[in-house]
């Protein structure tokens, strides 16, 4: 048996990884905060600029599956370097046809393909170079770097576009991709010389893992949780701008808010993890990020002033945003031996199709008179206290506790 020995360099492949997420995730919500701005831009209605965030969850869709297998297959640096070029080339070229909607589209759905590669990694990531008691502060803070990337897009585009316009702003972001790219290969390594934990036996393949993962009780409820956290928070940051904007707010004040959101996501993708492996316990937190939702999700829904819409979004950013990294990491123990790119990629894959309903949905649904969406907002506070009861019916992780 191999030594088990947890090296330094683990934190270096976790910055490059989390400089390539951050960076996937800019290009994801670009468009959330200007949606307007865009709509006139192209001269299409909201709901095809809508569509340029929605691609990313059908693209995840179709390559959830595939993209676990490869890196299951070939590791984390072909497998996540596949999303790093991606992310790269059509980012760069979205910027050359900025001019031209379809071929935006084109490039924006080139770029979603890129996702599954990135964010189906990080549990892998984790088991390859950190002990186990480190795992969900790994998890959370390589789901941190996507919630900075958020705030990048949702604060920042909205100033790039009135200083550089579309195209120049949109070149700007693809610049950095490749940026990202030549990063990423330089100094990301597949896995350190002797493994961090214990727990190294061989892995289920990726389609016995989904039999496996699908017969177990808290796994099923864990993928109706991610259904519904996921997709409400993919619908309400891709739908920002449109759900305060009837309330007199504008496309600045939008993207504050979703900044703010994830500025409350960093922190408590931070803390909370940090606590669920100190404490060796994941269900009371996954629990705790459930009951802080509702709230954080009424004050966006009502708000009319923006000092309390800021507080709102950042208490549902602090709570939604970290029960992210907690249920992924909770996913990985109780699913185990199923690998943990087929466990994370299929609670992602839960809250993609979710996301593309909810959106969708929000469109459909808005208030004749107005506009709003408001309706199904109140929906969603709806489901958030389902969730709660649904976080109570889970079982402690017994792998955490042997750790």
């Amino acid at each position: 048996m191999n030594e088990v020995k947890v090296y330094g360099y683990r934190w270096i492949i976790l910055l490059v990884f989390a400089i390539a997420n951050a960076i996937f995730q800019m290009h994801w919500l670009v468009f959330a905060p200007i949606t307007s701005e865009a709509s006139a831009f192209y001269g299409v209605t909201p709901i095809k600029i809508g569509m340029l965030s929605m691609c990313f969850m059908i693209m995840f869709i179709i390559f959830c599956i595939p993209a676990s297998h490869i890196i299951d297959t070939y590791g984390l640096r072909i497998g996540v370097g596949i999303g790093v070029v991606l992310t790269a080339i059509f980012g760069l070229m979205r910027g050359l046809f900025a001019n031209d909607f379809t071929m935006v589209f084109i490039t924006q759905c080139g770029i979603a393909v890129a996702q599954p590669f990135i964010t189906n990694a990080i549990t892998r990531l984790g088991a390859a170079w950190f002990p186990i008691e480190e795992r969900a502060t790994e998890a959370g803070l390589a789901t941190l770097s996507q919630y900075i990337g958020f705030i990048i897009a949702l604060a920042l585009t909205p100033f790039l576009l009135k200083a550089y316009g579309m195209k120049g702003m949109l070149m700007i972001y693809g610049v950095v991709s490749v940026i990202s790219l030549v990063i990423f290969f330089t100094f990301f390594r597949e896995k350190p010389p002797t493994p961090p934990s214990t727990f190294q036996e061989k892995r289920y393949s990726i389609f016995a893992g989904i039999n496996h993962i699908l017969r177990q009780h808290d796994m099923i409820i864990l993928i109706i949780i991610f259904f519904i956290g996921i997709g409400m928070f993919n619908a309400v940051t891709t739908w920002i701008e449109q759900i305060l904007s009837p309330r007199g707010f504008n496309s600045e004040q939008a993207g504050i808010t979703g900044a703010a959101i994830m500025i409350g996501g960093i922190l408590g993708a931070i803390i909370l993890p940090i606590l669920s492996d100190k404490y060796r316990a994941r269900k009371p937190f996954i629990i705790l990020a459930m009951i802080g939702i509702a709230p954080g999700l009424i004050g966006l829904t009502v708000a009319t002033n923006y000092t309390i819409l800021l507080a709102s979004g950042f208490v549902l950013g602090f709570f939604i945003m970290s029960a992210g990294p907690i249920g992924f990491q909770y996913g990985a123990e109780i699913s185990y031996p199923a690998s943990e790119t087929t466990s994370q990629g299929l609670l992602l894959l839960s809250g993609q199709i979710s996301g593309i309903i909810f959106i969708y949905a929000m469109d459909r649904l808005r208030s004749v008179d107005s506009g709003a969406m408001t309706p199904f907002m109140f929906v969603f506070v709806i489901l958030a206290v389902i969730c709660i009861f649904l976080g109570f019916m889970l079982h402690e992780s017994s792998l955490i506790k042997k750790g």
